[in-house]
């Protein structure tokens, strides 16, 4: 076996962008037919055709030219209509994570006529712009209210005209986008005579108040409606409005508004919804039919779990411009495809109208995700990787349930292995790559998986570099428990001397830091090269995150977040003082958001561990973080309020020996700056002299503001190297 060669490497990576436009995996634009995909590019919209690689202009620029003007520049763009009818989103907002907010106009593709949709509104206001099935109408939200209007003779009307910031219809709170990733809030029934939208009413939510002290010599107050874990969640109901009497009907959902989740609604017939219903500590799962000129709801399906129940898997792109869940109809629309863990596993089952159900992907692995359902062919599409935790390949498995799962990525290299399937399931497209590989890139034919741009030339076998420096490793906890990690080892490493240990963390149950992908051992935040400076550095995944290895592993820190996660670090971390080649005076830990969390766990509640921490935008207090996702994890305070109070940072601060930098936005609507308050209060109190950096209106991120990034990695590294100097002695 024989390492890619550089230039080979460099080549496909092009082709990625090439082939995508420049496009994630996730975004791709496929055409109906599935043989070919659309793209953005200088010339305006192509249509791609994998099978013989060629590129047809089907949209010029000069059809995308108001008024003589320049071209529309494209932010995303959608066909309606069998291609007759093209929507384009532009001149867009950002609104909380990303620009869902902005401008639309609709290409008449036989009339070449281009017309700005929602004139009279706010500049830049219209969201989730979607075309009626007949290709009549349009419906938009604007400013917490629903809008249709007509595209012949451009008459809009409001639907809602009740909407506020604490009223909002046709989108959502920032809880609900935050952990559900639900931003798009209507849908057009499939007859074009109906629009089903969530509203939440969050007037019973108290406001955060973020300060901005920087664009103003007066400060300014931005509010945000915020439910803080322990706080009942904003009221959610969905109403239906019959567009040619323009009368709402709000869905008679049984059960207490104010103590359950909506996460998930589709039409599967013009007469029926589905509609998925969380209790509010999210263990347990109802999927009601309602009938809607009746106005009728009955469950046809219901799961519980002692834990939690996941509404989203954590390895899909949640946020995607145009993520939205939803049941995948099968079986001409009288079955779902669902994903459960009740068996211990994640897996697919097919859930019949009736509810009936059938497993599809038996056997003790995971479904990592779902990618494709060949009907016609009898096969199933997914992630998994049931050898390798850190990795993930591409699988199929027989529709009906019968059989085994049989691997299709070739055996050719190991790693992480993404696929986007084309709605045919003839063609994806294939991104590969590992730890010492670049990401490659090329279209394949399925289920042969051959290769179709690069030939032979993509059967090329690796072989892994003896100097990469980097190394997977596995560590055995004393009850059995192993813990996957990864090692980046200094150049020119010598096993006589002893070096200084950086541990990366997360640690919750959101994310997964060991995972067989190029570049997973960067640290961005040093500034320089740690290998060559001469630390060891470290990252190891504990129980609770999730990782492909079944239910128990994933909800075993129920209830448990600050206690689990960080008694399974430093149990490995003691481990790995015991190697020859660690000095065990520098070890460090760093991490972001729950990983500062962590950092902070680990500094004041294993002290003579961890000598030196840096936590960036820590929750320091569980009591401050939203109620979806805390109460997910932790249950609710009312009932458990000792978990809460023993697995936050702020509970163990007094412990403090070693070196803190603790660093924080002020504009964090994420993490909010108070945990930064509550800290330092603590801390102070208990006589403790640590490092704090604050920036000023700076989100979650802390990336806004000239020279933020480079200040931050200074700040950082020189901190590092201040208190755990680099290099073996």
């Amino acid at each position: 076996m024989r390492k890619f060669n550089t230039t080979f490497s460099r080549f496909v990576f092009a082709l990625l962008i090439l082939l995508t436009g420049g496009l994630k995996a996730q975004e791709l634009k496929w055409t109906t037919s599935g043989e070919s995909i659309y793209q953005i590019k200088a010339n305006g919209i192509t249509e791609y055709s994998i099978s013989d690689q060629s590129e047809t202009v089907v949209v010029p620029n000069e059809w995308l030219t108001p008024n003589g003007e320049e071209p529309l520049s494209i932010r995303d763009f959608s066909f309606y209509e069998e291609g007759q009818k093209l929507l384009i989103y532009t001149n867009t907002k950002r609104v909380w994570r990303l620009d869902t907010q902005g401008y639309y106009w609709v290409l008449d593709l036989d009339s070449k006529k281009l017309q700005q949709i929602g004139i009279g509104l706010p500049e830049s206001s219209l969201r989730f712009a979607k075309i009626s099935p007949d290709g009549k109408k349009a419906a938009y939200v604007s400013e917490y209210n629903l809008f249709v209007e007509d595209l012949n003779s451009g008459e809009i009307t409001a639907l809602t005209t009740d909407g506020n910031r604490k009223l909002i219809n046709g989108t959502f709170d920032w809880a609900y986008e935050e952990e559900f990733a639900c931003r798009d809030g209507f849908q057009w029934s499939p007859d074009s005579k109906k629009i089903s939208f969530w509203q939440l009413d969050a007037n019973q939510i108290r406001d955060f108040y973020m300060i901005n002290n920087t664009d103003s010599v007066y400060s300014q107050i931005i509010p945000v409606e915020y439910p803080k874990v322990g706080e009942s969640p904003s009221p959610a109901k969905i109403g239906v409005v019959d567009l040619s009497s323009q009368k709402t009907t709000w869905l008679d959902i049984p059960g207490d508004p104010a103590q359950h989740y909506l996460p998930r609604m589709e039409w599967n017939n013009p007469d029926l919804l589905f509609i998925q219903q969380l209790n509010r500590k999210q263990n347990h799962s109802k999927i009601y039919v309602v009938d809607v000129p009746k106005n009728q709801a009955r469950v046809i399906y219901e799961e519980k779990d002692e834990a939690w129940i996941d509404v989203m898997s954590t390895w899909d792109n949640v946020y995607a411009l145009t993520y939205r869940h939803r049941f995948p109809w099968v079986s001409e629309g009288k079955e779902f495809v669902w994903l459960s863990e009740k068996d211990g596993w994640r897996h697919v089952y097919r859930v019949g109208l009736d509810g009936k159900e059938q497993l599809v992907t038996p056997g003790e692995y995971d479904v990592i995700n779902l990618l494709h359902v060949d009907e016609a062919e009898g096969w199933v599409y997914f992630h998994a990787s049931p050898e390798n935790a850190t990795q993930k390949y591409l699988y199929r498995t027989r529709w009906d349930g019968s059989g085994e799962a049989e691997k299709l990525t070739p055996p050719v290299w190991e790693g992480t292995h993404d696929y986007q399937i084309s709605p045919s399931g003839k063609f994806a497209l294939y991104r590969g790559q590992n730890h010492y590989t670049r990401p490659i890139a090329d279209w394949i034919s399925l289920p042969d998986h051959d290769f179709l741009s690069m030939g032979e030339q993509m059967g090329v076998s690796v072989n892994k570099p003896d100097d990469t420096g980097m190394e997977f490793f596995t560590l055995t906890l004393d009850d059995g428990t192993e813990m996957d990690g990864w090692m980046v080892k200094p150049t020119n490493f010598d096993p006589t001397k002893k070096y200084p240990v950086v541990f990366y963390v997360y640690t919750e149950p959101w994310g997964a830091n060991v995972k067989d992908t190029y570049g997973v051992g960067r640290n961005r935040l040093y500034d320089g090269d740690m290998a060559e400076d001469g630390y060891i550095y470290i990252s190891l995944d504990n129980r609770g995150t999730p990782a492909p290895k079944g239910r128990a592993w994933r909800k075993s820190i129920y209830r448990k977040i600050g206690r689990l996660n960080i008694s399974d670090q430093a149990e490995a971390a003691k481990q790995i003082l015991e190697w020859d080649y660690v000095d065990p005076e520098r070890i460090a830990v760093w991490g972001w958001s729950g990983g500062g969390s962590a950092t902070l766990n680990l500094l004041f509640q294993y002290p003579e561990i961890y000598k030196t921490g840096i936590s960036i935008a820590a929750v320091a207090n569980q009591l401050t973080y939203d109620n979806i996702y805390q109460e997910r994890y932790m249950g609710l305070p009312q009932e458990n309020l000792e978990d809460f109070i023993a697995g936050s940072p702020i509970t163990h601060a007094k412990n403090l020996e070693g070196n803190l930098l603790y660093i924080h936005g002020t504009a964090d609507d994420n993490v909010h700056y108070a945990n930064a308050d509550m800290l330092v209060n603590e801390l102070i109190k208990h006589g403790k002299v640590f490092q704090f950096m604050p920036y000023p209106n700076r989100s979650h991120s802390i990336s806004e503001g000239e020279g933020t990034n480079a200040h931050l990695r200074k700040l950082y590294t020189d901190f590092l190297k201040k208190h755990c100097p680099p290099g073996g002695i």
